[in-house]
């Protein structure tokens, strides 16, 4: 008996030394610098939800939505947070990437200039100065905002240059308005000057289409289909924790990053980001949960306004999934 019992307890022993399962590594190249949009990331990171699906998860930020698709298609990094736009361009030309959550499905795209300009309608455009970047996402819808609101490209001016060229324009008032999205280029803006920032919103003159999401390589996505899972379910949960604590989700990212922004910013950015989860057919949906019709739509205005090629028209599921999403109150 005596021996049976120090068996039990030498196995007892030897069982309590085993470590415990590796959390599995894994990367999610974000878009670009971190800026408040990306804070469920990191709330879910620091509030252990993706520990908690066996995830270790190393944020990297990114340089744009087309090189994070680049390198998740080279397997670089497993995850990216994308333009899912950009994404697809990359995957009609056979890039081997798919979206496993479609996040912002109501455009961030407008037109901003500051509240003091009193920009606040299409008609308010007329005479006006506008900073465009060439060849970016929103330059190349512009042209169907301007056809929906009845504007002309000789209704107002235009300046062109890069990014920072863009927003240089605006805070040094050499334009009124220049394109951007609401929660990311309007933020810059006010950490730069102080002063608010109104945004005339496409979305709200019926242009409907998709913006930001998760994406995965398609082989890495079939050959870790329980991992996919895992971390679509915490990215779901991070995103839902992070809708009741804005401030605290914004709060996250400078603790990981304190030269990540201003914390003021980073929660208005994070808060105006938001409303962009859901459309009128998924307000009562978990978050990544878009529609067929959504995305169909997205992909022909892209074909005819985006330079997406015409045979993405032909199958527009292939350029994402909601198979990996937990369901509904799970």
């Amino acid at each position: 008996m005596k021996r049976w019992i120090g068996g039990v307890s030498a196995a007892l022993m030897v069982f309590a030394a085993l470590p415990a399962q590796a959390a599995d590594k894994v990367v999610l190249m974000l878009n670009w610098y971190v800026y408040g949009e990306h804070a469920p990331f990191y709330y879910g990171k620091a509030k252990g939800i993706y520990a908690a699906e066996g995830i270790d998860l190393e944020i990297q930020e990114g340089r744009g939505s087309a090189a994070t698709t680049q390198a998740v298609a080279a397997k670089t990094a497993d995850f990216g947070y994308v333009d899912v736009p950009t994404m697809m361009r990359a995957a009609i030309k056979g890039a081997p990437v798919v979206a496993t959550g479609v996040l912002l499905q109501t455009s961030p795209m407008s037109a901003m200039g500051f509240v003091d300009k009193n920009i606040k309608k299409p008609e308010d455009i007329k005479g006006k100065t506008v900073a465009i970047t060439p060849a970016d996402s929103m330059t190349q819808i512009w042209p169907l905002f301007l056809k929906k609101t009845g504007l002309k490209e000789s209704d107002f001016k235009t300046v062109a240059g890069d990014g920072q060229t863009k927003l240089n324009a605006v805070i040094n008032g050499q334009a009124d308005l220049l394109l951007g999205y609401v929660m990311d280029q309007s933020m810059k803006i006010k950490d730069a000057t102080g002063k608010d920032v109104y945004p005339i919103k496409f979305a709200d003159y019926g242009i409907n289409m998709v913006s930001s999401g998760i994406i995965a390589n398609t082989d890495y996505v079939k050959a870790n289909a329980d991992l996919v899972r895992r971390f679509m379910s915490a990215t779901t949960k991070a995103i839902e924790a992070a809708e009741k604590e804005p401030k605290a989700a914004a709060q996250s990212i400078l603790d990981a990053n304190p030269k990540g922004g201003k914390i003021d910013t980073l929660t208005q950015g994070f808060e105006l980001t938001i409303p962009l989860y859901r459309t009128a057919d998924t307000k009562s949906k978990r978050p990544f949960q878009v529609t067929d019709q959504n995305m169909t739509e997205t992909v022909n205005l892209l074909v005819e306004y985006g330079g997406l090629d015409a045979k993405a028209k032909e199958n527009p599921k292939a350029f994402y999934t909601n198979d990996y999403l937990p369901k509904s109150g799970s």
